[in-house]
């Protein structure tokens, strides 16, 4: 019935975004140009384009039509086919971009997502532990490693699995940590003339638990853990140990290391204030709230508008959203993977070492904390004027007057460098050992700049040399334009090579070079919709034409990394709507933020029925 319904109002909305125009002017375009190779009989990179006939089905998958207004703009597709003129790309254009980025609110459906029970990943539960016990062990990096799911990042719900050997592993660790934890933080109260050993003790507990579970306990929770401080208390132990061996059963907790989120009936609903405040907390800080945030969610004043604006601005300047860059950044622009991807030839790159490559890591965390600090531009991470260096990094750099292992910002000689994709990081980790990758490199940029990735390489696709000597005559780079030759390789390399060519004045660890094998680089490029570029400066001041799409994939991965999964169709025109907000706000920092944490999926929760409402 739920499903009728949703196909009916999503037909209706047809009618409002221009059924005719569609089926008049938009679906014989298809027809024409498209569907050869993405229709019924073929569907290349797994597209079927056929399929659509009305709005219901566009909305069905609305991530898919919006790579297709990406292709039509960059007029990338059909490659090497005929074209369709200018004014029926234009038509198609102007139909998606305005059914996409416009949507009817009764169209579009309304779902705050799948809830799954998530486990504390590794970095939340060493960043939970450091601000509820008061010591920074890091207990959590002995533990098994977590998966990356939906939108890349490693916190996401549905790939924190809990195998046995992870419960041992809590079960190990609790006692170690609470007898590393100072007694004044576990003990507030004694007993006394006036207060009983076991209410001192029930005192203690309850306190820490509330802050452990990150929420009120009910007393009966509170009852049982006394049972184990009664035991601990019959066997002759001190009164401050029989308190820890009761914190013991707190730290094993699916309470503590879980962030639960109770369903409040059968359709969607608002989370509780507590749970709000801790989607808040772990989603900048990875770690549980402070103290601050308890009072004004216990005060119940955490929903209203100014204090939750208050709430986030505050907590972006606090030291711990360096968290936030951390695991946001790192894993987004995929740099947490230098340690353990990039392996540069060590007799090639003698420069190498691993304070260098960890001053590489370091860079773009420190340049995107800083951005978080300044609430910045994220346009800034496209091209700037300044970056973060220590000495190591500047000597690799050659930027002068920069000593000691301490990042400061400095200032850039040119604007060939500036921008994450000139940094150290991507640029090692987007090459082979002996030699850059033009197509690893412009890979990187469609996929997590431009959030436009290239379908997967067709098999038994012959490999170009380990290095960049010339072979039969010919430089790398026209081995690599003649493999674009290939019908079934021209039409990814023609998209992803240009960019990459933009960045061959940096080698294989990101230092700067005019020659590649004696002879002189070439980082000429031009992109499929034929704008001309030479060198690093011009191929940015290209990407920043393409701002907009820059702006829409980095909404969607934040909304991926604070919603702890992966963005799905429903989703869509809250990214768009955020996006659009952005780029209204200058593309600042704290405009993202404050209305992924305003939004619709981050304040609600599915109930126990788990079908999807629709807006009123």
């Amino acid at each position: 019935m739920c499903f009728r319904f949703f196909i009916l109002v999503c037909t209706l909305a047809f009618t409002r975004a221009g059924a005719a125009d569609f089926a008049k002017d938009v679906r014989p375009v298809l027809e024409t140009f498209c569907f050869k190779c993405h229709g019924a009989e073929k569907a290349k990179a797994g597209v079927k384009l056929h399929e659509t006939s009305d709005l219901a089905a566009l909305y069905r998958d609305p991530v898919m039509w919006d790579k297709v207004l990406v292709e039509l703009r960059d007029e990338a597709m059909p490659p090497d086919k005929p074209q369709p003129s200018a004014d029926e790309r234009n038509r198609v254009i102007a139909w998606l971009d305005r059914t996409l980025n416009d949507p009817d609110p009764a169209s579009a459906p309304r779902d705050p997502g799948k809830p799954v029970l998530h486990r504390l990943s590794k970095q939340e539960y060493n960043h939970t532990i450091r601000d509820l016990l008061g010591i920074d062990s890091h207990p959590a990096d002995e533990f098994p490693p977590d998966g990356g799911g939906g939108g890349g990042f490693d916190n996401n719900s549905a790939t924190l699995f809990t195998p046995p050997v992870l419960v041992e592993k809590y079960l190990a660790v609790a006692a170690k940590l609470l007898a590393a934890t100072k007694p004044e933080r576990l003990i507030a109260v004694r007993a006394g003339p006036v207060l009983t050993k076991t209410d001192a003790a029930r005192t203690n507990i309850s306190r820490f638990v509330a802050r452990a579970f990150r929420r009120p306990v009910e007393p009966a929770q509170i009852e049982l853990l006394l049972k184990l401080f009664a035991q601990s208390d019959a066997r002759g132990e001190s009164f401050d140990d029989a308190v820890r061996y009761a914190l013991r059963g707190v730290l094993v907790s699916p309470d503590f290391l879980f962030r639960v989120e109770v369903p409040r009936g059968l359709n969607a609903s608002p989370i509780s204030d507590y749970e709000l405040a801790s989607r808040l907390s772990y989603f900048l800080w990875s770690s549980m709230p402070d103290d601050e945030l308890f009072r004004v969610t216990y005060a119940g004043t955490l929903r209203q508008p100014a204090v939750l604006e208050a709430q986030v601005k505050r907590m972006l300047l606090d030291p711990k959203a360096r968290a936030f860059a951390e695991n946001f950044a790192g894993q987004w622009l995929r740099v947490d993977e230098l340690t353990t991807s990039a392996q540069p030839d060590a007799k090639r790159f003698p420069d190498y070492t691993p304070a260098l490559r960890d001053a590489m890591l370091a860079e773009p965390i420190e340049f995107f904390h800083a951005l978080v600090r300044e609430n910045g531009s994220l346009l800034r991470l496209l091209d700037a004027d300044y970056t973060y260096a220590n000495e190591p990094l500047a000597k690799l750099y050659g930027l002068d007057g920069v000593t000691g292992a301490k990042f400061q910002r400095i200032a850039l000689k040119d604007r060939n460098r500036g921008g994450v994709a000139t940094m150290g990081a991507v640029l090692t980790l987007t090459s082979y050992p002996r030699r850059t990758s033009p197509v690893l490199r412009g890979k990187w940029i469609l996929e997590q700049i431009l959030g436009t990735p290239p379908p997967a390489p067709p098999p038994l696709v012959e490999s170009l040399p380990t290095n960049d000597k010339p072979k039969d005559g010919l430089t790398l780079r026209q081995q690599l334009e003649k493999h674009r030759t290939k019908e079934e390789c021209a039409g990814c390399h023609k998209r992803m090579d240009p960019l990459g060519f933009g960045l061959e004045n940096f080698d294989a660890i990101g230092r700067w070079r005019t020659t590649i094998s004696d002879q002189p680089v070439d980082a000429t490029g031009e992109m499929v919709t034929g704008e001309k570029f030479n060198g690093p400066a011009e191929m940015k001041a290209i990407l920043l034409k393409h701002k907009d799409v820059f702006a829409r994939n980095v909404t969607e991965k934040m909304y991926a990394y604070a919603l702890n999964r992966g963005i799905e169709s429903y989703d869509v025109p809250t990214v768009r709507h955020t996006a659009k907000l952005l780029t209204s706000a200058d593309y600042r920092v704290d405009t993202l933020v404050l209305e992924i944490v305003k939004s619709y999926p981050f304040q609600n929760r599915r109930g126990t029925a788990a079908v999807a409402t629709t807006n009123p």
